[in-house]
């Protein structure tokens, strides 16, 4: 009866037998769905149940907006220094190292020129994923040439924001890059060149007090968290509880604060309409 018996010690174990790669499916951190990852993926990172939308990398967002081919990066040899030597946990020259092998990226934006909807665009777009999107000198510096660009090329400036504010690593110089930022979208407003100013999740701190704030259309993504200091430090500041919602992308459409809150399917149309009628071009014949 030996033939009749099943080998057991080759028979995969039950826990085996249901086991599956950890990054084929994704949980929702909004309702909880366990999502396809390929799914998600074809949905530009938006839960199909309830629209959440995950936060994604700079790369996703060009390949998201721009026209297919269109993007040129720039700038993107230019390295940050320790002019402090800050210690924290650790150096942070070890923090940038240890984020720029994370990554893949020297720095917390992507800069470079590109077509939207075929209008030629300076762009500007924010990781949140190295060191939380701060802003320090070369991110101040990045986005500052890129309006620079708009400006001598008589193009169009788009920046996407995802920060948690100026890096305290740098100190002062990185509050002086609100400043230099807001300086040169005063001489594109005065040249009447347009700027769009995407918000995602999150934009908070300098960037949401410099740059993020000044578009010529503001656009913010559904559920986005934006805001200059945290929801905490103002309730202790102010003494009072906080209306709900406060600082969702939906709280600021509500007063007046952005001009739309576009799904992350719908952004890049929009942005083209945007643009050609703000650079008073025809619209499009798929528009």
């Amino acid at each position: 009866m030996a033939w009749f018996r099943k080998d057991k010690k080759k028979l995969p174990s039950p826990a085996q037998r249901r086991e599956s790669p950890s990054d084929v499916w994704v949980k929702c951190e909004s309702c909880g769905e366990t999502i396809y990852r390929k799914e998600l993926t074809r949905n530009h990172w938006v839960c199909p149940k309830c629209r959440y939308h995950f936060r994604i990398s700079s790369r996703d967002y060009v390949e998201l907006l721009c026209d297919p081919g269109s993007f040129r990066e720039a700038d993107a040899g230019l390295l940050p220094v320790d002019p402090l030597g800050f210690v924290d946990r650790k150096p942070y020259i070890e923090r940038l190292a240890e984020y720029r092998q994370r990554t893949g990226r020297n720095e917390a934006v992507l800069c470079g020129d590109a077509e939207i909807g075929l209008v030629p665009i300076a762009l500007a777009v924010m990781d949140f994923g190295f060191i939380g999107g701060s802003m320090g000198s070369v991110v101040g510096e990045k986005v500052a040439r890129t309006v620079e660009r708009g400006l001598e090329g008589e193009r169009a400036v788009v920046i996407v924001s995802a920060s948690g504010g100026a890096r305290m690593m740098e100190g002062v110089l990185s509050l002086m890059q609100m400043a230099k930022t807001a300086a040169l979208l005063a001489l594109l407003n005065e040249r009447g060149l347009p700027f769009v100013s995407i918000l995602t999740d999150p934009t908070t701190g300098g960037v949401t007090a410099s740059y993020a704030s000044l578009g010529d259309l503001i656009l913010a993504e559904p559920g986005a968290r934006i805001g200059f200091a945290g929801p905490r430090v103002i309730k202790q500041t102010i003494g009072q509880d906080l209306p709900q919602g406060f600082q969702t992308a939906e709280f600021l459409l509500e007063h007046g604060l952005v001009d739309a809150v576009v799904d992350r399917s719908e952004l890049r149309p929009t942005v083209a309409r945007a643009l050609r009628q703000l650079s008073r071009l025809p619209a499009l014949p798929e528009d």
